[in-house]
């Protein structure tokens, strides 16, 4: 007989994720209540980005592109 293994809930890394999307939302709408309009849009670049299907790029070449620089 053999014991079953244990189970465990793997933590999610996954920074596509639905919280991650929230925040950059949020973060340009206070950041455009604020009068920061430049600054929203490159939040609403982040966020046009992940709905899309992307993810959080790490190198720099794909940060500026979602970014539109």
């Amino acid at each position: 007989m053999q014991r079953s293994g244990k189970t465990y809930r793997a933590a999610s890394n996954d920074n596509s994720g639905m919280g991650t999307m929230l925040f950059f939302k949020h973060a340009g709408e206070a950041l455009a209540e604020s009068g920061y309009e430049d600054e929203a849009f490159y939040f609403e670049q982040v966020v046009d980005h992940l709905r899309d299907g992307g993810s959080l790029p790490q190198d720099r070449r794909s940060i500026e592109k979602v970014l539109g620089l």
